[in-house]
């Protein structure tokens, strides 16, 4: 049985639900054209994801960067496909978090 993820615009692969206030900054952040792809990954509840949109990058993957997305009161972990270094990734995020605000 194939497995295949839905896309939408492209880019934002849907495999798992989409916390609402982090839909949109994703979807600007796919606007850039060094991001390849945004997988989003699993949702957890959390105490301390409250008030505005934060993304967080953790780690290096095999090609590109996993990140932390918090807001709706849950963290959502995040896959971005992209061969810019983590300073330009975090920069094209809070750009893409003040244009979604």
């Amino acid at each position: 049985m194939a497995f295949r993820l839905r896309t939408a615009q492209g880019k934002l692969k849907i495999e798992h639900s989409i916390l609402d206030d982090l839909r949109p900054v994703l979807l600007k952040l796919v606007e850039s054209d060094e991001i390849r792809s945004i997988i989003p990954g699993v949702i957890r509840p959390v105490r301390d994801a409250k008030g505005v949109v934060k993304v967080r990058i953790t780690v290096a993957t095999q090609n590109g960067w996993k990140g932390i997305g918090l807001c709706n009161g849950a963290r959502q972990e995040l896959f971005i496909s992209t061969d810019l270094p983590q300073a330009d990734v975090e920069t094209l995020i809070k750009q893409a978090i003040s244009d979604a605000a």
